[in-house]
């Protein structure tokens, strides 16, 4: 296992540590809920060291990135970042991704730790072509989380200069700043948490310093350690989807309604996600070429909006993501099957007690027939059927 820069730190903050991705990362610190409820009132801490990250360098480095996924990059400015997916070619997700523009010839590409290696080879063999070099530097960056409504005001009082400049992002953005203690941070307004917040990207030899100093200036601001159990409860709540659940080679971003992803065709607007995982979008307009993939996603794009159209046309084996409510205090969890009428129209792909709704929520991919917002289902909990009801995503959205 690969052990964070950050391992002597959640040992000796008494953390249970777990397996990951072939890393060895904190599940737990003072426990779930609380570490949960920080996030949403106060400002959680995150080491999100297992993340991987990818330079993506050269002069053709943007039309490489726009040939390899699904969204447009060449007019991503500097100091923007996108939310974005790698797809197959006949559309199936190998990962989502969020894309950072350094430079106009350099970016960063964060994936998931599961995925890093799967993700390197497929951008380096689609690069190919392009005058760019892809390189993996997962090891040379650590990643930290500051998430929740105190993040702002810790994550300015961390650094000595470039405060002003950390505030005034907006959602998607990034900036450098110089930190207290003479450390250098790319601070990203981004996160996964349904929260406002921020990730820092400083080295493997800073991280312990960063790590300390976040946890001096924000435990006064109510700031809790969090780990990996809180992080999959708020991005739930958050309606935000997981590779390896909702997301994976089976399914397409209209699959998971991320289809807003998707820039096909000669003239998209360019959308990113808003705070609350919302989409917010531009007004200007690109002219895209083909990707890979964006022949079977333009037309995955037209079978959906037939079923949406008419629900009762899909296949038997047809599937939608949806949000799921329960009342009883049993909670549906991953591999669940979900029924209507006795017979079995989809499964649970996350599911967990709310503890901020104090309900169990669930995300499940169903079939279109089963999609409608308010639709009763029924949850086979261990053998014990449950009612729950379609909702619509996200559970949880924090005030603006």
């Amino acid at each position: 296992m690969t052990r964070s820069p950050l391992h002597d730190e959640h040992v000796a903050l008494g953390a249970t540590l777990t397996q990951f991705a072939g890393w060895q990362m904190p599940v737990r610190y003072a426990g779930d809920v609380a570490e949960h409820r920080a996030v949403r009132t106060a400002a959680g801490l995150f080491d999100i060291s297992h993340m991987g990250q990818i330079a993506v360098r050269g002069a053709d480095a943007a039309a490489a990135l726009d040939f390899s996924v699904v969204s447009g990059m060449a007019r991503l400015a500097i100091g923007r970042a996108k939310y974005t997916m790698l797809c197959t070619a006949d559309g199936g997700i190998v990962d989502d991704l969020i894309v950072y523009r350094r430079d106009w010839d350099h970016f960063i590409v964060v994936a998931n730790a599961a995925n890093v290696g799967t993700v390197t080879e497929e951008l380096s063999e689609r690069c190919e072509p392009f005058d760019v070099a892809v390189e993996n530097i997962t090891h040379e960056v650590s990643l930290q989380a500051i998430q929740g409504p105190k993040a702002v005001d810790i994550v300015t009082e961390m650094c000595e200069l470039g405060g002003d400049d950390v505030r005034a992002l907006k959602n998607y953005t990034w900036c450098t700043a110089l930190l207290r203690g003479d450390v250098h941070a790319m601070v990203a307004r981004t996160g996964y948490t349904g929260e406002d917040g921020f990730e820092l990207f400083v080295t493997p030899q800073d991280a312990v310093e960063v790590w300390r100093l976040a946890l001096t200036t924000g435990v006064p601001y109510g700031l809790m350690p969090c780990g990996l159990s809180a992080r999959d409860t708020l991005r739930l709540e958050a309606g935000m989807p997981l590779y390896g659940q909702e997301l994976s080679l089976s399914t397409t971003p209209y699959t998971a309604g991320l289809g807003w992803v998707v820039q096909t065709g000669a003239a998209k607007e360019l959308v990113r996600p808003g705070l609350n995982g919302a989409v917010a979008f531009t007004d200007e307009r690109i002219e895209r070429g083909d990707f890979v993939g964006s022949q079977a996603l333009a037309a995955a794009k037209e079978t959906h909006d037939a079923w949406a159209a008419d629900p009762a046309s899909a296949p038997h084996d047809a599937r939608v993501l949806v949000g799921l409510v329960g009342q009883a205090r049993r909670a549906a969890r991953p591999g669940y099957a979900v029924m209507v009428n006795d017979v079995e129209v989809g499964v649970v792909t996350s599911g967990a007690p709310s503890p901020t709704l104090l309900v169990p929520v669930a995300m499940a991919l169903v079939h279109p027939t089963a999609r409608a917002v308010g639709t009763v289902v029924q949850v086979d909990v261990r053998g014990r059927r449950e009612s729950m009801t379609v909702s619509a995503l996200p559970f949880y959205s924090r005030a603006s």
